[in-house]
């Protein structure tokens, strides 16, 4: 099959929304279950109510697991995977009391919350892989930052390029078209791969640029996380980027990666923790992991963020269980859900920026009172 006949249907299904209005959901009345850890129970035992959420694909699978361990303590939470973008852009509109967004807020994205003042808060680290399917060719392809810029340029056309193949001795690389697959809808994780590429091509830099959707040069989209790894699992020569649970879960082959260190590194656990070690973190929160400075960095690394109204409650009229569902949906983000992560395949917070991440949720309040 080519590239060019996969549909967009081949974007398969943000997780569903299950109410549409932030102040539509249960007030705070209900008698939640005591399971779960110690941790957990005392922060959501007295708490019932909904969490609605939407935004990016790349953290999708994270809040789906968080949603499902919460479920039993009173805590509903609905996420819709529609891009950072778009969570943003809800969180803004007021349809959404939490946007999962990747990359951090730009001034233009502030002047869009009228309603309110908005804190960012991290929450997790997670890979985004090259990703290929080549038949013939196996997992540990190397490659750089200029030489996969090159590829999504359109000027690298053919997998045994010398290019390719002068990073890869030895690799039996086959005459065999590249077929670029790309996000279509405005993501975090194209703003995280765009930025790489930036850093490292001065071509790309100057004429694609970096955003969370941009102008490709060539290849073909397909909505979401998903999207592009259903695209890529079905198109023999595909390459594209994607977050490692959606590469993991296709089993698909992907790259090692040059880092600012000049090392190949695997996309793994070990390596994108490693990203999160050293990087500049400003007053605001809004970091980035991209190439970032340790030797065994994986260069890939995406960080993830919850943005909130800091007083749901008089942005976007949360009734006070929904307001303190939210909070209570947080504290586990930032206690217990840190354990769940590598299960995941995705990355906790070092210490430090947990505890920032922390003290930014506990500033929260409803009507001027602490949650």
């Amino acid at each position: 099959m080519t590239i060019r006949s996969i549909s967009s249907v081949l974007a398969a299904g943000a997780l569903a929304l299950g109410a549409a209005a932030c102040g539509s959901s249960s007030d705070d009345t209900g008698s939640p279950s005591a399971s779960g850890s110690s941790t957990t129970a005392s922060t959501t035992a007295s708490v019932s109510g909904t969490v609605n959420g939407a935004g990016s694909t790349f953290a999708a699978p994270v809040y789906q697991q968080w949603g499902a361990d919460l479920k039993g303590q009173g805590i509903t939470v609905n996420f819709q995977g529609i891009g950072s973008g778009g969570g943003v852009a809800a969180l803004a509109q007021g349809t959404a009391a939490f946007a999962g967004s990747d990359p951090a807020l730009t001034d233009d994205d502030r002047a869009t919350f009228t309603k309110g003042e908005v804190t960012q808060i991290p929450v997790f680290f997670g890979a985004i892989t090259v990703s290929y399917n080549v038949d013939g060719v196996d997992a540990g392809l190397k490659l750089d930052g200029k030489t996969v810029a090159d590829m999504f340029l359109g000027k690298i056309k053919k997998w045994n390029d010398p290019a390719i193949a002068a990073l890869n001795d030895g690799v039996d690389l086959p005459d065999k078209d590249i077929q670029i697959v790309h996000r279509s809808d405005e993501s975090g994780t194209t703003k995280g791969f765009t930025t790489f590429l930036a850093d490292e091509s001065p071509e790309w830099k100057k004429d694609v640029g970096v955003d969370k959707t941009v102008k490709w040069p060539t290849g073909t989209g397909a909505k979401g996380n998903d999207g592009v790894a259903a695209a890529i699992k079905q198109t023999d020569g595909a390459v594209g980027y994607v977050e490692q649970a959606y590469a993991l879960q296709n089993d698909f082959t992907f790259a090692d990666i040059k880092n600012k260190a000049g090392s190949f590194i695997k996309a793994d656990l070990a390596s994108t923790s490693a990203a999160g070690v050293g990087v500049d973190v400003p007053a605001d929160l809004g970091l980035s992991t991209i190439n970032a400075p340790g030797d065994t960095a994986y260069p890939i690394t995406s960080q993830t963020f919850v943005d909130v109204y800091t007083d749901p409650c008089k942005s976007l009229g949360l009734k006070e269980g929904d307001a303190k569902a939210l909070k209570g949906f947080l504290d586990y983000a930032l206690g217990d859900g840190q354990a769940t992560l590598d299960k995941l395949f995705y990355a906790k917070l070092p210490d430090e920026l947990l505890a920032k991440s922390k003290d930014a949720a506990a500033k929260l309040t409803c009507n001027g009172s602490a949650l």
